[in-house]
């Protein structure tokens, strides 16, 4: 009777162990194809961000290019219509150019003035259409307030700015929207911006093509 007490002690042993064996092959099987998924989906979700990173890239150049095209083309009509003789009904009109191109009257209470300069300096103005958001026209009024270079506007407190932003007739705000201080900082220190770079290439302006 014992005898057979052993036999059958060894084989519930076997089955147990058997069974054993054959859970941690399972488990192994469906842990491996786990990783195997996680793995897959995280080179899969790392392509589709890196793709999607382009498109907004491509997105922001064409934005870029077509701000670019508009200023030149409203430079262009700005300046065929201050080629036209005068008539004789617009005879007395300089006078109200002059006020017209002069700089804007400081406001009160906007922030305090920076420092300026009557022409650039050595004869040689910086590039400001350099600086992302600074068109032909833009520059130019930069100009008449006495900015030419960059390390002027990277010198710029949060005052001098206000007062800038106020006094940009019609581009009001734009020193802040499109942080023309830190751009300058960058461009100050011979560096380049993406910007500055697609500039230099005649990519936005045509005049600023090498």
């Amino acid at each position: 009777m014992f005898k057979n007490w052993g036999f059958l002690l060894g084989e519930i042993w076997f089955l147990i162990l058997l069974a054993a064996l054959l859970g941690l092959f399972v488990g192994w099987l469906i842990w491996g194809g786990r990783r195997k998924t996680v793995y897959k989906t995280s080179g899969e979700e790392l392509g589709t961000l890196r793709t999607q990173l382009e498109d907004c890239r491509a997105s922001c150049r064409e934005k870029d290019d077509l701000i670019g095209r508009l200023e030149g083309r409203l430079e262009g009509r700005g300046e065929a219509k201050e080629a036209r003789p005068a008539t004789p009904a617009t005879a007395a009109a300089p006078a109200n150019l002059a006020a017209v191109s002069a700089p804007v009257v400081e406001s009160a209470n906007e922030g305090i003035k920076p420092k300026t300069l009557d022409a650039p300096l050595e004869g040689k103005p910086d590039n400001l259409k350099k600086i992302k958001g600074v068109g032909p026209k833009l520059e130019q009024l930069c100009n008449r307030l006495g900015f030419w270079h960059f390390d002027q506007i990277a010198n710029w407190s949060d005052a001098e700015v206000a007062w800038v932003d106020a006094n940009l007739e019609g581009f009001k705000g734009r020193v802040t929207r499109d942080d023309w201080v830190a751009q300058a900082k960058l461009l100050a220190e011979g560096r380049t911006t993406e910007f500055s770079k697609r500039v230099e290439a005649g990519e936005v302006y045509e005049k600023d093509k090498d």
